[in-house]
């Protein structure tokens, strides 16, 4: 079973949330009638990094987000992997993924647990402390977010517990674009797992973001890669290669974790 995905490396229109959901509506149609069965956004989609607003401009509890994301899934019959968005809680602010299944209903929610200082978001928002995995028709996957992909052990959590498909949704900057690439194939590599990274494009008032959307497979392999200009990467994947990878070098049963834990 080989699957369509488009992840669409858009401009983000700073603190302008309702200019971001028109954008996205029209996105998610366009790459719906190129057949995708996976789409993908990038991180923090409604709001961007205006961070220092967001008691004005955040979801509040994700409400409207996920009545957008319902309806358009329902509506287009695919999968929606959402980037994340800046969500508003009692309990302060987070930086959350959803992802919904074909039929609309939600599949998964994942916020943020590795707030990235140099962009301030340890100042504005809270960090989530779960893992991202959720089951889109009967595929196992996980998501993380950005700065999420420079601790493997996050990763490996996941993997282990049985994620075949990463997605990354981003806001990385195209000062570090070396280390976006070669960190996503690290991942791939090391967890024989698809990695689905959706980056922005497009700059705010104090980042150039990197754009360079990619997708892995299990051997580290770059099957499609966008560049920096606002685009829809479109890739086909077989995720039945995961389990001959995973056959053919078994990493997770020659595993001694009794050796990784520092006492």
């Amino acid at each position: 079973m080989r699957l369509q995905l488009a992840l669409i490396q858009m401009d983000i229109s700073f603190g302008n949330p309702e200019a971001n959901r028109q954008k996205v509506i029209q996105k998610i149609g366009e790459a719906a009638s190129h057949k995708a069965d996976i789409i993908v956004l990038p991180e923090l989609w409604n709001t961007g990094y205006d961070l220092s607003r967001l008691d004005e401009i955040a979801d509040p509890d994700g409400t409207e987000t996920k009545t957008l994301l319902q309806d358009l899934s329902k509506k287009h019959q695919v999968h929606i992997v959402a980037g994340s968005v800046a969500k508003k809680t009692a309990s302060g602010f987070y930086n959350t993924l959803y992802a919904f299944d074909k039929q609309g209903i939600q599949a998964g929610e994942y916020s943020k647990a590795h707030l990235f200082g140099l962009m301030e978001e340890d100042r504005y928002l809270q960090a989530g402390s779960r893992p991202g995995l959720f089951t889109l028709g009967d595929l196992p996957c996980a998501g993380v977010i950005c700065y999420d992909i420079r601790f493997p052990e996050w990763t490996r959590t996941a993997a282990l517990s049985g994620a075949e498909l990463l997605f990354v949704p981003a806001e990385w900057p195209q000062a570090r674009l070396d280390h976006w690439r070669q960190l996503l194939l690290t991942r791939a590599i090391e967890n024989q797992w698809f990695v689905i990274a959706c980056n922005r494009a497009g700059s705010d008032p104090n980042n150039v973001f990197a754009g360079h959307s990619l997708v892995s497979d299990p051997w580290g392999k770059i099957i499609a890669e966008a560049g920096s200009e606002e685009t829809i990467l479109y890739a086909e994947i077989d995720p039945e290669q995961v389990a001959e990878v995973r056959s053919r070098i078994p990493i997770f049963s020659d595993r001694r974790p009794e050796l990784y834990t520092k006492e």
